[in-house]
Parts: C-alpha cells; sequence; structure tokens
C-alpha cells in the first residue's frame, strides 16, 4: 500500500475491504464485478482509509467457500488487515472494458431522467434513476420522484427489451415504455 498520488475524478466502486482473514494479513473481499472474481482483473485498486487514499496492488487471491480473500502487497499481518475493514475498492473508470451495443454499467444510469409517454403522446416524466438491482427474472430500476416528475411516487420498473425504449446518456435521459398507473 503506498499513499495515492492521483485518485481518479472517474472512479468507481466495485467492491469492499469485509473482514480480515487469518493472521497474515489476508482480508475478505466482496464484489460488486460479474463473476466476482473479476475484481481482481482491475488493479491498481483505491481504497480511502483513515490516513487518506492509498493505492493498494493485490499478491495474491483465492476462492474461499462463497466468498473471495486476497493478500495485499504491503499488509502483512491481522492488525494490518483490520485497519482495512471496511474500504471500500475504487478503480479509475477507464479501467473497465467499453460496453457493447446496448450494454450499460450501472453507475452510468444512475441519476438519469425516466420519462414515458402518456395516451396523447405527451412526455411524462417518472422521476430519476436512484438505483440499480438484480432479480433473478431481470434488473430493476429504482425511480424517485423530482420535483419536475408526475407525482410523488417511488418507481420500480423492470430493465426489458419491452420497457426500456431507448437511452441517451449524452442527454441523461432513459425513455421507457411504462404507465403512470402501473
Amino acid at each position: 500500500m503506498t499513499p495515492a498520488q492521483n485518485v481518479p475524478e472517474d472512479r468507481i466502486q466495485i467492491g469492499q475491504l469485509r473482514s480480515a482473514y487469518g493472521l497474515n494479513g489476508w482480508l475478505w473481499v466482496y464484489s460488486n464485478t460479474e463473476p466476482m472474481s473479476n475484481v481482481f482483473d482491475y488493479l491498481p485498486w483505491f481504497v480511502e482509509t483513515k490516513a487518506g487514499w492509498q493505492t493498494v496492488d493485490v499478491k495474491r487471491w483465492k476462492p474461499h467457500g462463497k466468498g473471495l480473500v486476497a493478500s495485499l502487497k504491503g499488509v502483512s499481518d491481522r492488525t494490518m488487515a483490520d485497519s482495512l475493514v471496511g474500504a471500500n475498492i475504487w478503480i479509475a473508470k477507464s479501467q473497465l472494458p467499453q460496453p457493447g451495443v446496448d450494454e450499460y454499467y450501472w453507475s452510468d444510469l444512475k441519476g438519469l431522467v425516466v420519462l414515458g409517454l402518456d395516451e396523447q403522446e405527451q412526455e411524462i416524466n417518472f422521476g430519476k434513476i436512484h438505483e440499480l438491482f438484480e432479480t433473478g427474472a431481470n434488473d430493476v430500476m429504482v425511480v424517485h420522484a423530482t420535483a419536475e416528475s408526475i407525482d410523488g411516487e417511488e418507481r420500480m420498473i423492470p430493465w426489458h427489451k419491452d420497457v426500456v425504449q431507448r437511452v441517451d446518456l449524452e442527454a441523461g435521459r432513459i425513455y421507457v415504455n411504462w404507465g403512470v398507473d402501473y
């Protein structure tokens, strides 16, 4: 671990250091990547500690039970590992591969304005995407109302080809086939 010189402005969180594992400085790693072992494809990591931002490299890692454990360069005992527990793992967004056609990173979708059409083909503002989550069938957008939205309702809108009509990242909008009363 070394103090980070240039923490990326466009950083994205890909995981978290959860708890110490054993006595030799290993840590449980929670991963937001799919599959979870892809978290190790994006090095170095940036973690924010009490001492400020640190650049972290992984010496070794392995699957363990249903999770992952890792040995980090410069972390050689449990006390050092304990000092990192709870630290979020960040990378520069530029480290991620470009998404394919009609593929998006969830982080790019958060904050987009969600628009639909009423029976008279007038635009309806449902609010902004607050978060996304997976279900067994498809992903779901959690849309929070804003001052500009049609009402104060929070909506759960499925990410499905029949619902999502168009995504315009540059304009910060997503168009959906969704009714006010759904």
